[in-house]
């Protein structure tokens, strides 16, 4: 089947049905991305109900909040999640010698790319599909996002939620006894790396409190990839 095809197939396909094909497809070259929001988790909760050896990568920029990292350990040691945790290219008194630690707010896109995009790269090349929770509704970005995405390489790109709300996720989370995130209560509703996010701006969308008040809306992980060619 084509691309379009399956994406025809899969447009109304439950969650749990997309991370199974995605399974049957591609195994064992599967992999889930999860900062540890609310979507990742609800795909983590999927994916290792279907394959438990699928690897859940984690990249630890080295700036998360303490709460996402104590949530991701409660979430890893209660479902026995294979955690693959993804370091930055460039060791903390490197980077912080040659860049300084605020280099967030000077040129947030280096500082993604050296501590986010670059350690995702090196780890793709083993990996023929990768899940990762983006939903349309979530910013203007990523309305058109499709089920099924072929880059360059061979590299498959799955968005099993493409089609869920916030809503969606949260009644998954309750109907499975799944904790939410700690900072969800003080207003975050989409949680990044600690200098960059905040809670939403008034009338924003759930993303609009991250890097806000700059015109970057991406942290580069879904931009990188060159399209195949058609």
């Amino acid at each position: 089947m084509s691309l379009t095809e399956w994406n025809r197939e899969l447009e109304h396909a439950t969650a749990e049905d997309i991370v199974a094909w995605t399974w049957r497809r591609f195994a064992p070259d599967v992999m889930l991305t999860c900062s540890f929001q609310h979507d990742g988790v609800v795909l983590a909760h999927m994916l290792h109900a279907i394959a438990p050896e699928a690897p859940i990568v984690f990249i630890n920029t080295g700036f998360h909040f303490p709460e996402t990292l104590a949530y991701r350990d409660e979430i890893v040691r209660r479902f026995g999640l294979r955690l693959v945790e993804l370091e930055p290219i460039m060791p903390r008194p490197e980077f912080a010698e040659r860049y300084g630690l605020d280099l967030y707010a000077r040129n947030p896109d280096l500082c993604c790319h050296i501590n986010k995009v670059e350690p995702l790269k090196r780890y793709l090349p083993n990996m023929r599909a990768w899940i990762n929770g983006r939903r349309r509704d979530q910013a203007s970005t990523r309305t058109a996002i499709p089920i099924v995405e072929e880059h360059q390489g061979g590299l498959y790109k799955v968005n099993p939620l493409a089609s869920w709300t916030s809503k969606d996720t949260f009644y998954y989370l309750e109907r499975h006894g799944i904790p939410t995130h700690p900072l969800f209560e003080q207003g975050y509703t989409s949680i990044g790396c600690a200098p960059c996010t905040r809670p939403p701006l008034a009338g924003g969308d759930e993303r609009s409190g991250r890097w806000a008040g700059r015109e970057k809306t991406e942290c580069g992980l879904h931009t990188f990839l060159e399209p195949k060619a058609e």
